[in-house]
């Protein structure tokens, strides 16, 4: 009994209680100045304009669009955590017919509500069994001389099988970026620090975009892949910029 007396004065001690208000107080407070302030910790969801499905494609010349993917596996959807997406193979018929860089595989995942930000194709491919040879950052330079801009991104390669040198298994590279609420980002961690940063938008959103090369058994080089890379994401991303996404994020 006479621990629960004790227990229960140590309740009614004045530091205690001064702390305890000081504390109410600071909660007050910091809703309080989320009001004054404008600060949104959560953000609501922010939909496509249309979807990406719809892009278009005529935008896309000269590439061609020769297929259209679908996931149709539950779990690897419920693993991409999102149902807005696009899986298409593009093709440049300027490239030669045996070039490396000739066609390749769009995939663009958006995700309304940022709660998370997903797999990166390091974690991806070498959950599927593939083996990363080579990762760095690089910067994109998109548009017409004069008028570039310089979007960071990120260079990889990986091979399909271990031993891949001796036995001839083809490598392929792999591009990609993130748009985190009407800014780009070249890696997961940039695009945590855009979302963290973006607190006084009442919605947020962020998108996926990856490019992977090679229908070949030779794997196009590093140039040669930022390369075209570059020209295939002056017509995607100024379709995705202009249709898609968000013209801002809302307040």
């Amino acid at each position: 009994m006479s621990d629960a007396t004790d227990t229960t004065n140590g309740y009614l001690q004045p530091a205690f209680l001064i702390c305890v208000g000081v504390l109410a107080a600071a909660c007050a407070g910091m809703s309080v100045a989320r009001q004054r302030l404008g600060l949104y910790l959560k953000k609501e969801p922010l939909p496509l304009r249309q979807s990406l499905e719809r892009l278009d494609e005529a935008a896309l010349a000269p590439y061609e669009v020769v297929a259209k993917r679908r996931i149709h596996n539950e779990e690897v959807l419920r693993s991409l955590g999102t149902e807005d997406y696009m899986q298409w193979v593009l093709e440049n018929p300027l490239e030669p017919a045996e070039s490396p860089v000739r066609q390749c595989l769009l995939f663009v995942t958006y995700y309304r509500l940022p709660d998370r930000v997903p797999h990166v194709p390091e974690e991806c491919y070498t959950g599927g069994g593939y083996r990363r040879l080579h990762s760095e950052a690089v910067t994109f330079h998109v548009g017409p001389q004069g008028a570039q801009r310089e979007i960071p991104g990120r260079y990889l390669v990986f091979e399909g099988s271990p031993g891949a040198l001796s036995s001839g298994a083809p490598r392929f590279p792999v591009l990609y970026l993130f748009r985190v609420s009407g800014e780009y980002a070249g890696s997961r961690d940039a695009a945590r620090i855009a979302l963290n940063r973006n607190i006084f938008s009442r919605h947020a959103y962020f998108c996926k975009i990856e490019l992977v090369f090679n229908q070949m058994l030779t794997a196009p080089t590093q140039a040669a892949t930022v390369s075209a890379g570059e020209r295939l994401l002056a017509v995607v991303l100024s379709a995705l910029e202009r249709d898609h996404w968000p013209d801002e994020v809302r307040r």
